[in-house]
């Protein structure tokens, strides 16, 4: 989607599925990948 809408070098976060039946310590490593994503992707935007 991102090179369809002209940002071909866009960054984004990805969450890992399936959700709806990941039990609590799946969700919690989920979340914890989340995070790592989003604060490399903060901190590369400077």
């Amino acid at each position: 989607m991102c090179r369809v809408l002209g940002m071909p070098d866009y960054s984004f976060g990805v969450i890992s599925h399936p959700v709806s039946s990941a039990d609590d310590a799946g969700l919690a490593a989920m979340a914890r990948s989340t995070i790592e994503q989003a604060r490399t992707l903060l901190l590369q935007a400077s």
